[in-house]
């Protein structure tokens, strides 16, 4: 099995920053693509970054030039730094990492979600 928690909501300005971890454990051989999903009340949810294990990141336009996604693969965690963050992006924040397991199975695990709320 394998497990993901997440870190980092909370509460932020407008105009703000916030960090969020994801840290993965358990059976993991090999990590590939870790991503960052968002889903604000009312709306599906949507890729928001995207660090394959190797080769350029991916961002949706709406965050580009604002947040940073990065991985450490030592950790098995990846971040997402959320700067100059507007009320549009509140929404619960959801890590999502495909994964090799020590017996060869690819999983695609969810973490728990973690609130962002950006509000005066």
């Amino acid at each position: 099995q394998v497990q993901l928690v997440e870190s980092g909501g909370g509460l932020v300005q407008p105009g703000g920053s916030l960090r969020l971890s994801c840290a993965a454990s358990g059976s993991i051989y090999m990590i590939n693509a870790m991503c960052w999903y968002r889903q604000a009340p009312g709306k599906q949810r949507e890729m928001v970054a995207r660090i394959p294990s190797g080769g350029s990141t991916n961002y949706a336009d709406s965050v580009k030039g604002r947040f940073t996604i990065s991985r450490d693969n030592a950790k098995n965690t990846v971040y997402l730094q959320m700067n100059s963050l507007k009320p549009e992006d509140t929404a619960v924040y959801y890590c999502n990492v495909g994964v090799i397991t020590n017996s060869g199975r690819w999983l695609e695990v969810w973490g728990q979600g973690t609130l962002v709320t950006v509000s005066s």
